[in-house]
């Protein structure tokens, strides 16, 4: 054991870290099929009682299971000296752009939908002038693409409407030509 230890040490390599990491993969191996048996047995127990879909039970088994797996992951990494608070802001941040990156998503897939739409039912033809309610927004249309429908008010200005607000707020066609 100790020419093992030894050899360990010359390349560096932590006895500690690889004894931890062993036990918490041991015990959660062990363990979590345990835990998951009973707690599942528990709730089928109560399912009557609090009127449980079996959805649900197996939703509530699998976030738990999900949960000790990743207090399993942290205590691994925390024994090999992974800074945790950094492994923290790394997650943050890659929700954060993800969050962003579906928002820009969401916004260029509805109005393509909406252009989609507004080319099938067409409420407005080029030409037409059309008043955007509340805001009272007059402007003859000039252009429609899958993002924006341009409308030229009265003074000369240029106006892109995003195609979604035609579906989202009340508008009204004045006037043909």
């Amino acid at each position: 054991m100790r020419e093992i230890i030894a050899w360990l040490d010359q390349r560096h390599v932590n006895f500690e870290a690889i004894l931890t990491s062993a036990v918490v993969l041991v015990a959660a191996g062990l363990g979590i099929p345990v835990l998951r048996r009973f707690l599942r047995n528990w709730l089928n127990s109560v399912q009557a009682r609090f009127q449980l879909a079996d959805v649900t039970i197996s939703a509530i088994v699998r976030s738990v299971t999900g949960a000790l797996l990743v207090i399993a992951a942290l205590l691994i990494l925390g024994a090999w000296g992974i800074a945790l608070a950094g492994l923290w802001g790394l997650l943050v941040s890659v929700i954060a752009v993800i969050g962003v990156g579906f928002l820009a998503t969401w916004a260029m897939i509805s109005n393509f939908t909406a252009s989609f739409f507004l080319t099938i039912w067409r409420p407005f033809h080029l030409g037409d002038t059309v008043v955007m309610l509340p805001e009272n927004m007059e402007g003859r249309v000039t252009d429609r693409n899958l993002m924006f429908t341009v409308l030229r008010e009265k003074d000369g200005s240029v106006v892109n409407v995003p195609n979604n607000l035609f579906f989202q707020k009340m508008f009204r066609v004045v006037s043909s030509g």
